[in-house]
């Protein structure tokens, strides 16, 4: 699979928008990011999961699946490499990351919003109308 297939696969799934974190690339629902390609010069891309889908995946199919480095990947954050996945097994994971995010929205109850401006312009109060 490639950076293409990543995107349009991702870019499917219902209410998936595509953003910028970083600027990385990143698949969001509901505001909020369940994958990204921010590893995609070592031919990864990144899935939003929980600790326990991490460990199916890498469990089952060790040399697609790779929990990325550090404290984000004990989150559950994992690598999956594009060139060893086929569609089926891609889809299969963006689509469980898309879930867990739908889910996890619900439980919020709310949209993430942008964070409020900042400078000199927000300082400004607003003028009453009449």
């Amino acid at each position: 699979m490639t950076e293409a297939d990543f995107r349009r696969i991702a870019l499917s799934m219902e209410g998936a928008e595509q953003g910028s974190h970083f600027g990385a690339t990143d698949f969001r629902v509901g505001g909020r990011i369940f994958a990204t390609l921010a590893s995609i010069s070592e031919g990864y891309g990144n899935l939003m999961l929980t600790p326990e889908h991490q460990a199916g995946f890498v469990q089952e199919q060790p040399k697609i699946f790779v929990p990325i480095a550090g404290g984000w990947g004990r989150m559950g954050m994992t690598h999956i490499r594009l060139a060893a996945a086929d569609e089926d097994t891609l889809a299969g994971a963006l689509h469980t990351a898309w879930k867990l995010r739908v889910e996890k929205n619900k439980g919020s109850g709310k949209k993430k919003t942008a964070a409020p401006k900042r400078g000199p312009a927000a300082a400004q109060p607003r003028k009453k109308s009449s």
